[in-house]
């Protein structure tokens, strides 16, 4: 199973649409908020299933600020990361995802990418595909890969 993570797009769709060009074999597509308004355009572009929780931009969005699900036998929970301080570090967000009984937690919000794997639990950021913070300020995105094995592989990648 391969599968997309985005965040911080703020109706900038350019990256996204050249992204999800290049890598048409996805089987699925996560974003971790600030489509400001374009949830549907993304759904529709994706051609695959979508998961979309709402950023700190997305006023009067009916998106969820946060959801669970599973990808095989992982556990993952998604927030934007605003609510839980993810400007001053992750060390909150993640001790809220080992009280779920979280595997993987994504966030976005600083359009930074990031990646920690610790204790049993994956801790990441993509980064913004449309805005970036990080030094060089190149566009970045993640790729999910699921084995046979359902043993997990996280990419980082930039645009």
């Amino acid at each position: 199973m391969k599968i997309l993570i985005v965040s911080d797009t703020h109706k900038s769709h350019k990256n996204l649409e050249r992204v999800l060009e290049e890598n048409k074999d996805i089987d699925m597509l996560i974003h971790l908020g600030d489509v400001e308004g374009a949830e549907d355009y993304i759904e529709a572009l994706a051609g695959c299933p979508v998961h979309i929780v709402s950023g700190n931009n997305d006023f009067f969005s009916d998106l969820p600020f946060e959801e669970e699900f599973m990808i095989g036998g992982h556990h993952v929970f998604i927030t934007h990361g605003h609510y839980y301080g993810i400007v001053i570090g992750e060390e909150r967000l993640a001790q809220e995802a080992r009280e779920r009984g979280a595997d993987i937690v994504m966030y976005g919000h600083t359009h930074r990418p990031f990646f920690k794997e610790e204790n049993g639990l994956v801790v990441l950021n993509p980064g913004s595909i449309a805005y970036p913070r990080q030094l060089g300020r190149e566009p970045s995105y993640m790729i999910m890969e699921v084995d046979e094995e359902d043993r997990t592989h996280f990419y980082l990648k930039y645009v």
